[in-house]
């Protein structure tokens, strides 16, 4: 059973009319780079509403940050996007999750792809550092569907100068609208052409290579395919090693 406890919005920033970020405060315990918690929100006197969302900071940062869409005809985004500076709602006092750095084995390469909001758990880990010396290079993908949404670009390029001995690329995508600076389309169409490795300089491939993916269940579930099928990659389970962890964002 889940044991709740209260959180206070420190902060409620929106960044277009369909993405906003939280900012809370609350008492709760440790977390790994890469979990989530729940929020919850009363909506009757005896009616909860909940869901989860993964940390956008590090563990070792009071600020706890999540990014997140405004559905228009979602309950709970609505809720969380009207939440005033100072206004109350709940969170689990424990994190969930096993899309973390200690579940990934070593490798040469590790490849992270998201969409959308689902960057959230790669700025956790990366601002955190914890076991990415288990990789020689990373490689993150960022995916988006205009320019605009590419809201935690400047984060992303500050945290990699925090690693001046280690190459991190980050391959910017969008899939509405081409820039001269993004790649254009979606993941998997991507991957099958072999865009995205030759714009970013290296090939995916199971001697080298882990892919983290986080976003939409259809991009999970078509890039998984691909990989698998095109890229002969498995999928990595704790009782059987692969190349291939995936954390679906709804």
């Amino acid at each position: 059973m889940t044991k709740w406890v209260n959180a206070i919005v420190i902060k409620n920033h929106k960044y277009t009319d369909r993405l906003f970020k939280l900012i809370l405060h609350a008492p709760i315990s440790p977390f790994y780079a890469g979990q989530f918690a729940k929020l919850g929100i009363k909506i009757s006197p005896t009616k909860y509403i909940k869901k989860v969302y993964s940390f956008v900071n590090p563990p070792n940062n009071k600020n706890l940050e999540f990014f997140i869409t405004l559905i228009h005809d979602g309950i709970m985004s609505n809720k969380l996007y009207h939440l005033m500076l100072g206004e109350q709602l709940l969170i689990s006092k424990t994190s969930s999750g096993f899309f973390t750095i200690n579940e990934i084995p070593p490798c040469e390469i590790l490849w992270m792809f998201a969409t959308g909001t689902a960057i959230g758990p790669f700025c956790s880990i990366l601002q955190d550092g914890s076991g990415l010396q288990k990789f020689k290079t990373i490689i993150l993908i960022y995916a988006v569907k205009y320019t605009n949404e590419l809201v935690y670009l400047p984060l992303l390029h500050n945290t990699k100068k925090k690693y001046p001995n280690k190459k991190i690329i980050i391959q910017t995508i969008t899939s509405r609208e081409k820039n001269l600076q993004s790649l254009y389309g979606r993941i998997p169409e991507l991957l099958k052409t072999k865009k995205i490795e030759k714009n970013v300089g290296y090939i995916i491939h199971p001697n080298t290579s882990h892919v983290m993916l986080c976003g939409n269940p259809g991009m999970v579930k078509d890039t998984q395919s691909i990989l698998i099928k095109e890229y002969n990659l498995q999928k990595h389970l704790r009782r059987k090693p692969g190349h291939i962890s995936s954390e679906n964002y709804w």
